[in-house]
């Protein structure tokens, strides 16, 4: 049956390439769409003949190009892909909609690679269902074709969203783990089997680590897994009881990948590795999840974040949300297993900053007010069948060929900053713990141009003997080594955080700043745009995550030093990932604490001292209604040594404590942290 839809579906689009049934302003559209649906039907032709895996490189290069070239460079300018251009070619309303279903149906390139043939039916037959609308002299109205918009999401949201849950926890759901294990992953002609597009980044990053030897792969991987091991056991979560793990990669990394699974399989876990969404049904926004190879075109991604404007109301996110109780019902015993997610990541791209386009579909207040409801219970029902307090996590950084033409050396950099001897940062790090577990608050102010005036106001000690503020972080699941952090008490937590420029969630920011009053976002502005209010909008949909406010979650001291050299000596500053950045400088994060759903375990520093500041007034709302306890989000913002003041740790007397001055640590037992910074300021 379902291929007998395929074949009615592909015949029936095939005619319509050659029609001219709909008014002459759409025939352009629907005959693009039909070319789109040949083009992918041929494709699935020569994966099925076997044709395509025995292509030569040439070759398939030569398809991924054909298959992503409508979004690439220029070419988007004048493709209907782009909301802009479909609504200057086809008119408001009607080309936000049509854009959207030609951005839905390109989900169909990485469908056709995994034989998801009913996927493909699903699309194809909401394309032939527009095209009759418009078929015949008069122009539907838009709301009908909004309203079959709307039905395809509620009637296919049981097929997209419950086979999403499954693929996060299932390890049969196999399609990368064996493109990872089968493969011959010295020729590179493996990457075009995933789907993705495969831009110079993959395949340098591939051809790279073939040349590295099997002792550095090895190390690569086991730095990796024995973080994430090691996350269980600073926590003191048992990881025997659980069976599998999610790994999240960047196409590139298999050699490495390969060798990081058997390390799991030796701790018996297998591994779930699922592709990051590619419909509205299963995309958080333009955000990555999953693995991915190349991002085509990030303003393509950025335009088409907030596409279910089209159809959310209450009563979709009712059904979505019942969809997703019945499927992780069925699975419960799966989900039971999956100990967490193990994620590595990539960075070197161009810094972004996206286009605020007026085209382009937006959340209404209702909707917005809909989407945060749906966030919380959907992470509630997350953490009732994969407890927070039982799973854990690890991330790790690579930098990809992009980042210049010192790629190889700084490739290296990193592999020795991602292995740093954690034994000599746990002693300097636990004597700026002991200075500032003396403190009531932390004064942090900026040096030069740098506006940063805040005070942070910290967890009372009652038995010091005993109890600690900071956790003393030395390289588990936050990888490489290098910080003490803690979770600030939100009342008496006062001021401005600013940084001239900071990349945040692969989105680019200049002047950012933050206002807090008693710990909660007051004010925030930056200078991305010219319009105030474009700036405003741009940081309440990407740090704040459309919620009216958000708390002051983590504050902490990065004391990697040698990552912020190395920065320095390469000028990759602004291209360093949040995951490294966080540990060059002081950081704020906004939102959720680092102990959001585990705040009840206690975790202790190596020194035996618990750590005893993982709540705030926010998160212990999770003893009365849980859904106003969490923000779902955590974002770090660092600001780097050169634009520091000072740190001081203010005591109960008036004492102050400073730890460090101008760009450099002067607390005693910190000097060493300099060692790597004395020839960066001269």
């Amino acid at each position: 049956m379902i291929e007998e839809r395929y074949e009615l579906a592909v015949e029936r689009i095939r005619v319509m390439q050659s029609e001219n049934t709909v008014p002459e302003k759409y025939r352009d559209y629907f005959h693009q769409m039909a070319a789109f649906v040949q083009m992918i039907d041929e494709l699935r032709t020569q994966l099925l003949k076997g044709s395509y895996q025995q292509a030569d490189q040439k070759e398939l290069a030569a398809w991924n190009e054909r298959l992503y070239r409508d979004i690439l460079g220029e070419a988007y300018e004048t493709s209907y892909a782009n909301p802009a251009y479909a609504v200057r070619m086809l008119g408001e309303g009607y080309g936000q909609i049509l854009s959207f279903l030609y951005t839905e149906l390109r989900g169909a390139i990485v469908y056709t690679f995994e034989g998801k043939t009913e996927y493909l039916d699903i699309l194809f037959e909401l394309l032939i269902e527009v095209y009759n609308q418009f078929e015949g002299e008069k122009v539907p109205e838009e709301s009908a074709v909004r309203d079959t918009v709307y039905w395809y999401a509620s009637d296919y949201c049981d097929v997209f969203t419950a086979d999403r849950i499954r693929e996060q926890l299932d390890p049969l759901e196999s399609f990368a783990v064996d493109l990872i294990l089968q493969s011959d992953l010295t020729d590179v002609r493996y990457l075009y089997q995933f789907g993705e597009y495969i831009s110079e980044n993959e395949l340098g990053t591939s051809r790279h680590l073939a040349s590295l030897s099997e002792e550095t792969i090895q190390k690569m991987a086991d730095v990796y897994t024995e973080g994430y091991r090691i996350g269980f056991v600073n926590t003191g979560k048992d990881l025997s009881k659980k069976s599998v793990v999610n790994i999240r990669y960047v196409l590139g990394f298999e050699r490495v990948i390969r060798r990081a699974i058997e390390n799991f399989r030796k701790m018996g876990l297998e591994p779930v590795i699922y592709r990051s969404g590619v419909s509205v049904l299963t995309k958080r926004q333009h955000l990555k999840v999953g693995y991915y190879g190349g991002v085509a075109n990030k303003q393509y991604e950025y335009d088409h974040k907030d596409d279910q404007a089209l159809f959310l109301d209450r009563r979709f996110a009712e059904r979505k949300l019942q969809v997703m109780q019945t499927a992780y019902e069925h699975l419960k015993d799966q989900a039971a297993q999956l100990a967490g997610p193990a994620c590595m990541e990539v960075f070197g791209e161009e810094p972004f900053a996206p286009e605020s386009k007026g085209e382009a579909l937006k959340l209404t207040k209702k909707q917005n007010e809909i989407m945060l409801s749906f966030d919380s219970r959907q992470s509630q029902m997350v953490n009732t069948y994969i407890p927070g307090d039982e799973r854990s996590f690890t991330i790790i950084a690579y930098p990809v060929p992009e980042i210049g033409e010192q790629y190889e050396e700084i490739f290296d950099e990193i592999i020795k900053i991602n292995t740093l001897d954690a034994s000599t940062y746990e002693r300097v790090q636990q004597t700026l713990i002991d200075a500032l577990d003396q403190g009531t608050h932390v004064k942090i102010l900026g040096a030069s141009d740098n506006r940063t005036d805040l005070a942070v106001q910290l967890y009372p000690l009652k038995d010091p003997l005993k109890e600690t503020i900071f956790e003393n972080c030395v390289a588990d699941v936050n990888i490489p080594v290098g910080e003490v952090f803690t979770s600030p008490v939100l009342e008496g937590t006062n001021g401005v955080l600013h940084v001239s420029k900071v990349y945040l969630n692969e989105l680019q920011y200049k002047d950012l700043e933050l206002t807090f009053s008693n710990g909660m976002i007051a004010d925030y502005t930056c200078k991305n745009f010219e319009r105030e209010m474009e700036n405003k909008e741009y940081i309440r949909e990407n740090v704040l995550y459309r919620h009216p406010t958000l708390p002051l979650g983590e504050f902490a001291i990065g004391t990697n030093t040698t990552a912020y050299v190395a920065a320095k000596k390469y000028g990759i500053e602004e291209k360093m990932p949040i995951l490294i950045a966080e540990k060059m400088g002081p950081h704020f994060a906004v939102g959720d604490t680092c102990y959001s759903w585990s705040e009840d375990i206690k975790v202790y520093n190596p020194n035996g001292k618990e750590i005893v500041a993982r709540d705030n007034s926010v998160s212990l709302k999770r003893k009365e209604d849980v859904s106003k306890a969490y923000f779902h989000c955590h974002t770090d913002i660092t600001i780097p040594y050169e634009e520091l003041g000072k740190i001081a740790v203010i005591t109960k007397d008036g004492t102050e404590i400073l730890l460090l001055e101008n760009g450099k640590f002067v607390l005693p037992g910190t000097e060493i942290l300099n060692e790597p910074l004395k020839n960066t300021y001269k």
